[in-house]
């Protein structure tokens, strides 16, 4: 368990459930406030819980989550057992870091995914997958085949985008016709040559 697993303490007053474990399902209540506190962050479905069960510890992750419709607080949630060697799926909040050069350029990111869908063990899973975007010139992307994330599968098909960088113009376009306009764009700036940087390319 890490350190920065959020305590929860099954004497509360939302009613719970939790399954997934060597136990038979428990119907449980946690506290209201604690759990509020979690789920104000984008990354509570990936979370690790510990949940304190009349002094039994139990790690757990958040599977469903019934909010009220009108006072928008918690009124019921579905817990999953962890266990440290099964793996577990997760979907993880994608952020992105950085200013892409591309879009400096005049271009616009586009970022179809703002979950992925995870496999792991409990203990390899991150609470959200950050990508550094900086290096995306136009018509370029990241792939799902180009994650990383070591003990994790990322269950998304290998070629889809999950981040690229687009003409402009293009941005309402359907995916296939923008790509191939960026590509075009970027294939023709290529040849271009680039000039407007010169003051940057003389070199002595």
């Amino acid at each position: 368990s890490s350190g920065s697993t959020n305590k929860l303490r099954a004497d509360g007053l939302i009613p719970a459930i939790l399954y997934g474990g060597k136990d038979p399902n428990q119907n449980i209540s946690v506290e209201k406030k604690a759990l509020k506190n979690i789920i104000n962050s984008d990354t509570f479905l990936s979370k690790v819980l510990e949940i304190d069960i009349d002094g039994t510890k139990k790690m757990a992750i958040i599977q469903d989550l019934q909010m009220h419709p009108v006072r928008d607080t918690p009124m019921h949630v579905d817990f999953l057992e962890l266990d440290d060697t099964k793996p577990v799926k997760v979907s993880l909040p994608l952020r992105t870091e950085g200013a892409p050069i591309g879009v400096m350029n005049g271009g616009k990111l586009r970022q179809p995914y703002r979950k992925l869908r995870m496999l792991g063990l409990p203990g390899a899973l991150p609470e959200a997958v950050t990508l550094d975007v900086s290096h995306l010139k136009i018509g370029t992307s990241i792939r799902i085949s180009d994650l990383n994330i070591a003990g994790v599968e990322v269950l998304e098909p290998a070629s889809a985008v999950v981040v690229s960088v687009k003409m402009a113009r293009g941005a309402s376009e359907e995916e296939e016709e923008e790509e191939a306009a960026a590509e075009a764009a970027a294939a023709a700036a290529a040849a271009d040559g680039g000039e407007e940087d010169e003051g940057d390319s003389k070199e002595g």
